[in-house]
């Protein structure tokens, strides 16, 4: 990023970079959370983000399914695209997690991923890990997966290999030489990435993932226990306008990150602000209640089942088992599936 570009931003960039910076200080200040409880929260945050990143795009599986999908529960019912897609994008989210010290930004990285992000997806069989032979454009996905107006133009094919060399080279280079806030480095790369949209398909998937990679990478832990992808698709009409007012102008004499900025850095802040808000709540910090835990145990060893079976094993009231799952929940413990007396409990 040139020196021009970062005299130019506002005032409000520069407040939004410091105050993550701020809570990212305080998290890892702060973090006393038992070692099993944030294996629970990264293990929720997997099933939440793979869930909300492919919905982005389209898909129709609900978190609860996604966890079914993943624990491989009722798995005919899921032979679909959606599917196939969730799997992928799973797995390679779990391979980020635990590996992420060990894994670099290259060329060669970024065509990997996407073998694994779409390595379930028969359509794609042909282009994965390649980048694309012919033109595409992006399009606008509504809430029940239909394709709508063309929102821009991407890259050509022919000169998505030297663009893609380009912003990788240039992005390690600003990273380690540090020639501008890492947050806004990782910022331009991915409104980058996805104008140039370098593969056949999975171009926003990977975005995401490649976000948690780089940001991980820059020391953002909190990363691993708040779900970016959530908070994306929860603001999916923001985050669409945001890369479209900084897309159209990239490429041009007057290149606007501003729209674009704003918006990651404000995903990235309310990451970060929920994050310090586990640390500091104080049920969290007192981990549960002896009846919570004692419910927490038993889904843990027998998977899934009924309040009321919960309670006749356990002997506690059912009252006291209701008030535990609920608790559970709220914390990313467990999910219910079902309604009624019928709803069944099980851990993420």
């Amino acid at each position: 990023m040139s020196k021009h570009q970062l005299d130019n931003l506002p005032a409000e960039i520069w407040q939004l970079v410091a105050q993550i910076d701020e809570l990212k200080g305080q998290w890892v200040a702060g973090l006393r959370i038992s070692p099993q409880v944030l294996d629970r929260l990264k293990k929720s945050v997997l099933i939440t983000s793979s869930g909300a990143s492919t919905r982005i795009e389209g898909a129709q599986l609900s978190d609860q399914e996604v966890s079914q999908l993943i624990q491989g529960i009722d798995i005919k019912k899921f032979v679909s695209r959606d599917a196939q897609e969730v799997q992928g994008y799973y797995q390679l989210l779990v391979k980020v997690f635990d590996s992420w010290p060990s894994l670099s930004l290259t060329e060669g990285t970024i065509k990997h991923f996407h073998q694994e992000l779409l390595k379930y997806v028969k359509k794609d069989k042909l282009h994965r890990g390649e980048y694309k032979r012919i033109d595409n454009k992006v399009r606008l996905v509504n809430a029940v997966g239909k394709v709508g107006r063309i929102l821009f133009n991407t890259t050509p094919a022919v000169f998505t290999p030297t663009q893609m060399h380009d912003l990788v080279e240039q992005t390690r280079d600003d990273l380690a030489q540090k020639q501008s806030h890492q947050l806004l480095t990782i910022a331009r790369f991915i409104v980058v990435f996805l104008q140039i949209h370098p593969f056949t398909d999975g171009n926003g998937r990977l975005s995401r993932i490649l976000t948690n990679l780089l940001l991980l990478k820059a020391g953002y832990g909190f990363m691993l226990y708040v779900s970016h992808e959530k908070m994306i698709e929860d603001q999916k009409v923001d985050y669409y306008l945001a890369l479209r007012q900084t897309q159209q102008s990239l490429g041009t004499d007057d290149e606007d990150l501003i729209p674009w900025f704003r918006f990651f850095l404000l995903v990235v802040l309310q990451q970060a602000q929920e994050a310090v808000a586990l640390l500091k709540d104080e049920n969290i910090v007192k981990l549960f209640s002896p009846a919570q835990l004692k419910v927490l145990e038993y889904l843990q060893q027998s998977r899934e089942a009924t309040a009321a079976e919960i309670a006749q094993v356990l002997r506690i009231p059912r009252p006291t088992v209701y008030q535990s799952l609920q608790k559970l929940i709220k914390f990313r413990q467990a999910i219910s599936l079902g309604q009624g007396r019928a709803t069944r409990y099980m851990v993420l």
